[in-house]
């Protein structure tokens, strides 16, 4: 299993997980009770629920580089292209607007 923090303007906004039956990406409850808490996308709006996916959900999907920064990306870590998860965690740390991908650490798992 994999687990990325999913950050919105440097405050922890939530988790995307990877497992068996596919991704979850869940919003924490301290950002949904914050104030000025915004969705990181249009696409999944703020709730309590998580969001399940059997694919990498589209809006975290486009993140991920394409073309020559991606083949970069492949080689240098070398990742496979096909294991999105870990191109979103290792390429997705700095992206340009308000969301960022880290992975996340084994004390936010616990």
């Amino acid at each position: 299993m994999k687990t990325a923090a999913i950050f919105y303007k440097d405050k922890r906004a939530g988790t995307l997980t990877e497992d068996a039956d596919g991704y979850t990406f869940r919003y924490d409850a301290g950002y949904l009770a914050s104030d000025g808490a915004q969705a990181v996308s249009l696409t999944l709006p703020l709730r309590i629920e998580p969001y399940k996916s059997r694919v990498l959900f589209p809006f975290f999907d486009g993140l991920i580089p394409e073309g020559w920064l991606l083949d970069i990306a492949e080689r240098n870590w070398k990742i496979d292209g096909r294991d999105r998860m870990a191109l979103l965690m290792a390429c997705c740390k700095d992206c340009i607007g308000a969301v960022s991908v880290r992975p996340a650490t084994e004390e936010e798992n616990d």
